[in-house]
């Protein structure tokens, strides 16, 4: 029984690496996703390719969250060594997850802070990065990400909710309030947002504007 449990707990554990090359190809869905299904909660999501997405989107998001994406590796030391050596304790470390971290998350593991899940957390990352081509682990974060309160999941889904129009139709300043209410599409509110997240809107568009050839080319690549 042990070993057959063991055997189990082995390939739960290896499920996701091998399910990743999949998702070169396989449009995936993530485990909040099946979550609210299996519960019988909404879930609204339109798969939309990187290509159908007005450009400045993923330029901005980039911004937003993780803006070493194009060259570190999956998990972003730098940030980490930073975040550790602002901290008072390791408690306190509060270093950001990058947009493939949020990916490996979003589609293996479960939501909250803890020690078991990032050190599950970081080589799938690593992983991810390293099987799939920055342009299409940018594409499944866009599209797995929430981006609203009840089930709205992906950037169509939060542009119909917030603007009422297609994600290939967003304005750089629509871009840039859909990328400021990622980290809590709970509580922050794209289509009637206050004044705190205008203003981070507002960081994020000067800033994509500022390096998007950069940021276009590494979209590109594939």
């Amino acid at each position: 029984m042990l070993r057959w449990a063991l055997l189990m707990a082995i390939g739960v554990l290896l499920l996701p690496y091998l399910l990743t090359p999949l998702y070169r190809f396989v449009p995936p869905v993530s485990t909040p996703m099946v979550w609210r299904w299996l519960t019988g909660e909404r879930v609204t999501r339109t798969f939309v390719p990187i290509g159908a997405m007005a450009p400045i989107l993923p330029r901005t998001v980039i911004v937003a969250e993780d803006a070493r994406f194009c060259t570190h590796s999956g998990v972003d030391w730098q940030e980490i060594r930073d975040a550790i050596e602002d901290a008072d304790d390791l408690d306190a470390v509060r270093g950001g997850s990058t947009i493939t971290q949020q990916t490996a998350k979003n589609l293996f593991l479960w939501p909250g802070r803890s020690f078991v899940r990032k050190a599950l957390e970081f080589p799938l990352s690593m992983w991810i990065d390293l099987v799939l081509p920055k342009r299409r682990v940018l594409e499944i974060y866009l599209n797995i990400a929430e981006w609203g309160p009840n089930g709205e999941f992906g950037v169509e889904a939060g542009a119909r909710r917030a603007f009422g129009k297609s994600a290939r139709d967003l304005s750089a300043s629509e871009a840039s309030l859909l990328s400021a209410v990622l980290p809590n599409p709970v509580r922050r509110n794209a289509r009637q947002p206050r004044p705190g997240v205008r203003r981070i809107a507002g960081i994020h568009e000067t800033r994509a504007a500022a390096a998007a050839a950069s940021l276009d080319a590494c979209v590109r690549a594939r």
